[in-house]
């Protein structure tokens, strides 16, 4: 009886992807759930879930995103094949990393996965992994790539890039890599050597693995999702997921750096304090207004909450056995960013040639909400910094017109980066570009 219940249930969850007019919708609007102290209002649970995704339609020619006042934006490279995730080499060349969900047979299994496999692919996110991570090049300086080639091929799902000397660091969904770099290559042939595995498996619900060297280069920070929405999979399958690993990379060895953190995708070093910072995909299915994902700093040793309590010590009804003496020492993060907006890009935008308003602070690339109506996200923000942390003030849009009128997705964005030149890049899977902006 219990199964036949379920199994309606996400069928009506499915009959919902048609009745976005339907249902449990937002009392508040995003910026009540962003900044220093969002709001956090009593979670909302329905027996059947918030299924609200923006189809992706593509670009129509001729059309690009809104830039912020004073600045511009045009496509850096187009024709892509799902870019995910951005690294800007020190010569200039741009690297897109061009991925999507590795195989996860039992991420899938059932209604509900069935029902999660139609979302994804309404949202764009259903191809198959390109694997590989393309060099971009603009030779002649006016913005635009006139060069690329595949740098690397063969890979699994990789994500996040680092280099270190003559040393490129590559994280697949399943482990750290280690490639040979000359300064101006174009291609690698030469195999990988694996630093350290990460936890993958036929589930391997959150597949993205982000990382960043740390200032000296001895160390590796490594982003490790969950492998589930509130650990509904029991603790055993989380084993050092929901956390940030530092890896030594003469080594291999590595340590939790940090844990309880859902979803952590974009890494940052701040300049000033000379902190790593995060931005973090919070949980779902507690209705439109919460929970807000964050952009936190993140301290050697800390525990952010998850599964436990979200945004400090709320606690999450819905996991048993709770564990109280965690969430005693659950941090708050230090910036919320809105629920639902899948923050996911972040850069430090130190260096950067936009606007002097843009010249401390963090650029977010959010790629958009499936789990609110209506929806959130699908815009690059910034979030404003005065002595190493994010000054009190809202977001501030950087790029919107993701969505058109009928709530379609052109695209969504994701990695961002700064070039060479401080101009802003931005990766868009869904649109299948890279985005480029520049002061008017």
């Amino acid at each position: 009886m219990m199964r036949l219940s379920r199994a309606m249930t996400w069928v009506a969850s499915l009959a919902s992807l048609s009745l976005a007019a339907c249902g449990e919708m937002a009392t508040l609007p995003v910026s009540a759930g962003s900044g220093l102290r969002p709001t956090l209002p009593p979670p909302v649970q329905t027996s059947i879930p918030t299924v609200n995704i923006a189809p992706a339609i593509g670009w129509p020619v001729g059309t690009t995103p809104v830039a912020a006042p004073g600045t511009h934006v045009a496509a850096f490279a187009g024709g892509l094949d799902h870019p995910r995730w951005l690294y800007v080499l020190p010569n200039g060349d741009v690297l897109v990393a061009e991925s999507n969900a590795p195989p996860k047979p039992d991420d899938s299994k059932g209604i509900k996965g069935w029902v999660m496999g139609l979302v994804m692919k309404r949202a764009g996110a259903g191809v198959a992994s390109a694997n590989r991570i393309t060099l971009l090049r603009d030779s002649d300086g006016d913005g635009v790539a006139d060069f690329r080639s595949v740098l690397l091929e063969g890979l699994n799902s990789p994500f996040g890039m680092a280099l270190v000397g003559n040393d490129l660091y590559v994280a697949n969904s399943d482990a750290v890599l280690r490639f040979p770099y000359q300064a101006g290559d174009t291609r690698i042939t030469a195999p990988g050597r694996q630093v350290v595995a990460l936890p993958a498996g036929p589930i391997n619900h959150h597949w993205t693995k982000n990382l960043i060297a740390s200032r000296d280069g001895s160390k590796l920070y490594v982003t490790v999702g969950s492998n589930s929405n509130v650990a509904e999979r029991g603790m055993a399958v989380e084993a050092e997921r929901a956390a940030i690993w530092e890896v030594d990379i003469r080594s291999g060895a590595h340590r939790v750096f940090a844990s309880g953190l859902r979803n952590p995708n974009g890494l940052a070093w701040e300049k000033q304090s000379g902190m790593l910072w995060t931005v973090v995909n919070e949980r779902d299915e507690l209705g439109s207004d919460l929970v807000p994902d964050y952009l936190t700093s993140v301290r050697d040793g800390g525990f952010y909450g998850w599964p436990y309590s979200y945004f400090g010590q709320h606690i999450d009804q819905r996991v048993s056995p709770q564990r109280p003496e965690l969430v005693a020492k659950a941090i708050a993060p230090d910036y919320a960013l809105g629920p639902h907006t899948a923050s996911l890009g972040l850069a430090a935008s130190s260096g950067t040639t936009l606007p002097a308003r843009f010249a401390n602070g963090m650029f977010i690339g959010q790629h958009g909400s499936w789990n609110r109506r209506p929806h959130s996200g699908y815009k690059v923000v910034f979030v404003s910094f005065a002595n190493g942390a994010p000054d009190g003030t809202l977001p501030v849009d950087v790029l919107t017109g993701f969505l058109d009128e009928q709530g379609r997705a052109y695209g969504r964005p994701v990695g961002v980066a700064l070039d060479q030149r401080g101009a802003l890049l931005v990766a868009d899977d869904a649109g299948n570009m890279i985005w480029r902006v520049t002061a008017q």
